[in-house]
Formats: structure tokens, sequence, C-alpha cells
């Protein structure tokens, strides 16, 4: 499965990245996260609540940076477990530009496969609900970012 989309935040480029990679910040805009935690400059531990259809999983994972066309581009992969609900893993590429206003423009190519109890609800559902995630993490994020 693989999602794609853009978004304009309000914000400098050189503030997105920094927020991008601040865990604190990040904590607040994941859907269900319930800890964040970084174990070194590229590498995050992470517990997420998620509901999916009628499974409702505790996920426990990694999540590993890769920084190497910073502050423009990067990338970020990662795992976690669900115990009986299943498993996941994924990843995105995101791409940051500066437009002519001074604000960022964030896109991102993501992709994700899912095993186990979770991967017997079917695509569609698995879709919809990923794209629903991925929405309110960027919408929290722009709000996050946007100055008070």
């Amino acid at each position: 499965m693989e999602l794609k989309d853009e978004i304009t935040i309000k914000a400098p480029l050189d503030a997105v990245y920094a927020a991008l990679n601040d865990p604190e910040i990040l904590i607040k805009c994941i859907p269900g996260c319930e800890e964040l935690v970084r174990l070194s400059d590229t590498d995050l531990e992470a517990k997420v609540v998620l509901k999916v259809g009628p499974v409702k999983a505790r996920f426990s994972g990694t999540v590993t940076l890769d920084t190497a066309g910073a502050p423009a581009a990067f990338s970020l992969r990662g795992q976690g477990n669900g115990g009986a609900a299943g498993h996941a893993k994924g990843g995105a590429d995101v791409t940051l530009v500066s437009d002519a206003n001074g604000d960022t423009v964030l896109t991102y190519v993501a992709s994700a496969e899912i095993g186990g109890k979770l991967a017997s609800l079917g695509s569609r559902l698995i879709q919809s609900t990923t794209a629903k995630l991925a929405s309110k993490f960027f919408d929290a994020f722009a709000e996050a970012m946007t100055p008070e």
C-alpha cells in the first residue's frame, strides 16, 4: 500500500525540519502515540495505540531516520509489533521545499506492509484508516507549526 500527499506548512523550512525531528512535537501529532523516545540521532522508539475497524492494539516499535539529504529531504523506516493484532512495517520519503511566501511545502510518499489479524481486515479498510491517520498527523503538525 502506498500513500502520497503534499501539504503547505506556514513556517520556514529549517523550522519544519527541526520540528519533524523533535520527539516532543511528534508525540503530540502522531495519533494514539503514548511514548516516543530518542535512542540516538537516527533511532526512535515508540508506543502507539491504534484502532483499525474492530481491532484495537498497542504497537511497540522502532523508527530509523536517514537524514543524508537533510534538511530538504529525508527518509524514515519503521516496524512495530501489536501482539495478537499483528505487525506492521513501512517507511516514508519526505521532501521539503520553500515556496515564494517563505512557507514550506512538504511532500511525502509512504508505504506500509501489515501482517497478522490486521491483514485479515481487508486492504480497503486498512488503506482508508492509514490515509485518515496520515491526514490527522499532518493536520496536527501544521497546526503545531502555525505561529500563535
